[in-house]
């Protein structure tokens, strides 16, 4: 941001815009975006993480975007979907993994007519292909994705529909935007803009969150949309094209350097190669997607000379994170102290780097807080709850006063009486 530009900002009371953008990355990329997102709620002052001035996400960040405009505060967010501490609608991980029985039962029914129709195909002329090949035409009984997420819908729609809540784009204090790739043109569909702003937080969430063959496609308005990261892995773009001014942005999904992984002893050699298939397409998956996103990020700062991006992603040496699984409630825990013990490193190790970006937006890193080497996210949440648990106690000790002072007035008055009687 120029001088002439902040000059500016000062003069009209509108002060730096900040915005943020969140990559995907699954349940457990969402899980490190918490961990990373309380790091840097707590070691960055000036910033309010329930009022930036734009919000994107894609995928498991559009999932964390949504909850944060939300007024969810990234302490409440630890504390639902890591800790499991909600007392209302708590969250499990297994609403992501729904059998998508319905699709299932919809393509077994159509194999009979499949058969049929290769049969006769040969039939018809056995010197242009043969059976085999006249078979295949059986790829389309295969489902169109394994699992439904439409209960991560229901319970974002739960969710948002609560005092002080809302699941109207148009309702928000401040911009967000949800991106989906419309599955027919390929496009990438910023969900929350005008002309998409009428659609529910919780379907726009449930649409990008579809990973493709994953997750089924989510219909809106008579089209298909999936996993925005189709198209692009961060979006920072969206909030700069919007107008902000100084973009944090966090990136979970990074391919593992496994050479450098087996020398820092975070995994074995081969472990990579030997783990099987799934671990094989996701490697592949997050080298093409980081590839794309590192080739964008060059490009911002050619097309947006005024504005700041300073992004967070895990180290390529830490397989930690790589062979986390999501169903596990302890491997939860660690992933989102893993990044939030990761980011606090990072901001201190590029804290003078950072510091000067960070600077002509009135935000100050707070080195003390990341040189704690004690400090937990466990105890950061505790730390924060402090003051309402002394709030809680001052407020029964009142009580107790009254009710004492009450029953001590009551005393009195039956003393009186008696005397009078």
């Amino acid at each position: 941001m120029t001088v002439k530009q902040m000059k500016q900002s000062e003069q009209d009371g509108s002060g730096p815009r900040i915005g943020l953008a969140l990559a995907g990355g699954g349940p457990l990329g969402g899980i490190y975006e918490i961990g990373a997102l309380r790091a840097l709620d707590e070691a960055l002052e000036g910033i309010d993480f329930n009022d930036l001035y734009v919000y994107v996400g894609v995928n498991s960040g559009a999932f964390v975007a949504a909850n944060l405009a939300n007024q969810m505060t990234t302490a409440q967010l630890c504390r639902i979907f890591v800790k499991n501490e909600a007392d209302v609608h708590p969250f499990h991980p297994e609403v992501f993994y729904r059998p998508a029985f319905r699709e299932y039962a919809k393509r077994a029914l159509a194999v009979p007519g499949l058969i049929l129709e290769a049969l006769g195909r040969f039939a018809s002329n056995p010197y242009d292909q043969s059976l085999l090949e006249a078979m295949t035409v059986l790829a389309q009984a295969a489902p169109a994705g394994l699992f439904d997420n439409s209960g991560l819908h229901e319970y974002l729609r739960r969710a948002f529909s609560m005092l002080g809540r809302t699941n109207d784009f148009r309702e928000l204090r401040r911009r967000l935007y949800v991106i989906a790739a419309d599955l027919e043109s390929s496009e990438a569909v910023r969900l929350g803009a005008p002309g998409f702003d009428h659609i529910p937080i919780s379907r726009a969430v449930q649409a990008s969150v579809a990973s493709p063959g994953v997750y089924m496609p989510v219909e809106i308005d008579g089209r298909y949309y999936v996993d925005g990261t189709l198209r692009k892995g961060l979006h920072a773009s969206v909030a700069l094209e919007d107008g902000a001014d100084l973009v944090l942005a966090i990136n979970p999904l990074v391919p593992i350097d496994a050479s450098a992984a087996v020398r820092a002893g975070t995994m074995e050699a081969g472990a990579l190669t030997n783990s099987g298939m799934p671990n094989i397409l996701g490697q592949t998956f997050r080298t093409m997607v980081y590839s794309r996103m590192q080739s964008g990020i060059a490009q911002y700062e050619e097309q947006y000379p005024d504005a700041e991006i300073v992004l967070f992603e895990p180290e390529r040496d830490d397989a930690k994170l790589f062979f986390s699984n999501v169903f596990s409630f302890q491997s939860r825990r660690m992933v989102c102290e893993h990044a939030y013990q990761m980011t606090r490193r990072d901001l201190l190790r590029r804290a003078d780097e950072i510091e000067q970006k960070l600077e002509p937006f009135g935000v100050r890193l707070r080195r003390d807080c990341l040189k704690d080497e004690q400090r937990t996210i466990s105890t950061s949440l505790y730390g924060e709850m402090l003051p309402v648990y002394v709030a809680r106690e001052r407020q029964k000790k009142r009580s107790k006063s009254r009710i004492g002072s009450s029953i001590n007035n009551v005393s009195e008055l039956l003393n009186n009486a008696r005397q009078i009687l």
